[in-house]
């Protein structure tokens, strides 16, 4: 059975942060668009249960695609996140060096930062950087309100909605859903985050896998309703970006994340070594959280490309599905940068129309049910109870 047939409409793979994106974009540039989200809800996946730092690009390689849009992102969310009411904490970052290796590589991010047109500055106290930029959200909210900006613009979200085949139609493509209905689209963005790879071999296609990689986070909550104004991050070494120390949007402090390379993409669990992995890095971080004893913790799996990063392109074996895969850490930061490029780069090369971006449409959000820290961690325990 058919049950959605416009030639012109664009469907969307994946519910998370940039499947969102995705979805407000090209409905506030007059593209007819349709989410389809394998799970009940959207935002159930790696975009709930990443650390919700938006990154500024300090640190990030100029020149490369995953740096260009995260600065193209930069320049349109403040306004969204405006629009949208999303909730968002100000804070700023700082690294602090520990050693004379430390200060090179502050010095070295700093002539980074100044390539990539992003403010910091060094103080002189004791040579910590310091970026004003970066600041901290929920990134459930933000997932779940650019999808409903999208709705109210017109758009459409499918949950509960696997995509299990894609063929190709005089028009575009056919995709068949689990539950049995097909739906007719002039082409189809593959933004199915750990899936996405499943997603490309549904069209033949088998030029990238996506592996889960496990970042586990511990949640403290500091004595005498004392709370951190600042993200703590460390200073990268050859090794590793190590970990990180952030204030959540409900005055609770966050450590992590580790970085656990997987074959289980349903592995959501953190691991009994985790903590100890975690807590004397944190410690010598922010050392307030010395002696404290966690009071929940969480695990997320990002969506790495096997030997690749950022694939933003036509699928060699159908032009008709574009892949926005192995989006693996910064998603949230560039997720509509990610957006605009797929709209402004991608679309017109298929001859699909698409209009200046509109104002955001403006929505009010049911308040959500306790930390967004917590809800895909429950949905999880829930399916394995």
């Amino acid at each position: 059975m058919s049950s959605h047939s416009p030639s012109h409409t664009i469907a969307i793979i994946g519910g998370g942060i940039v499947g969102s994106a995705l979805l407000y974009t090209l409905a506030h540039r007059g593209v007819d668009a349709i989410l389809f989200e394998a799970e009940p809800e959207l935002g159930l996946g790696a975009s709930g249960t990443n650390s919700g730092v938006l990154h500024t690009g300090f640190d990030s390689a100029p020149g490369e695609l995953e740096t260009d849009l995260i600065l193209r992102a930069a320049r349109i969310r403040p306004a969204v996140l405006h629009a949208l009411d999303v909730p968002v904490i100000h804070t700023g970052a700082e690294l602090v060096p520990h050693t004379d290796e430390d200060n090179d590589t502050i010095r070295h991010l700093a002539a980074n930062a100044a390539a990539n047109g992003v403010e910091v500055a060094i103080r002189e106290s004791d040579g910590a950087l310091l970026v004003a930029g970066e600041s901290v959200s929920d990134p459930v909210a933000f997932t779940l309100a650019l999808a409903e900006s999208a709705q109210a613009a017109g758009a459409t979200v499918e949950v509960n909605a696997l995509v299990t085949g894609i063929t190709s139609n005089t028009d575009g493509l056919t995709l068949q859903l689990a539950d049995g209905r097909t739906f007719a689209v002039c082409a189809a963005i593959n933004a199915a985050g750990l899936y996405a790879d499943e997603i490309a071999r549904l069209v033949g296609d088998d030029s990238f896998e996506i592996y889960p990689r496990k970042g586990e986070f511990f949640v403290f909550e500091l004595p005498d309703r004392q709370t951190l104004d600042r993200i703590i991050l460390p200073v990268p070494t050859k090794r590793t970006k190590g970990v990180l120390v952030f204030p959540t949007l409900d005055g609770k402090v966050v450590a992590g994340p580790t970085a656990v390379d997987l074959e289980d993409k349903d592995d959501w669990g953190v691991r009994p070594e985790a903590q100890d992995e975690i807590l004397s890095k944190a410690f010598q971080q922010f050392p307030t959280l010395e002696g404290l004893t966690p009071i929940a913790s969480y695990a997320g799996l990002r969506p790495a490309g096997r030997g690749s990063n950022y694939i933003i392109e036509r699928s060699a074996a159908n032009d008709r599905l574009i892949h926005v895969a192995a989006i693996r850490s910064t998603g949230l930061t560039a997720s509509l940068g990610i957006a605009d490029y797929v709209a402004a780069e991608l679309l017109p090369d298929l001859g699909i129309a698409v209009d200046p971006l509109r104002p955001t449409t403006k929505v009010s959000m049911a308040p959500s049910n306790g930390p967004w820290w917590q809800r895909t961690a429950r949905h999880h325990a829930a399916d394995n109870s």
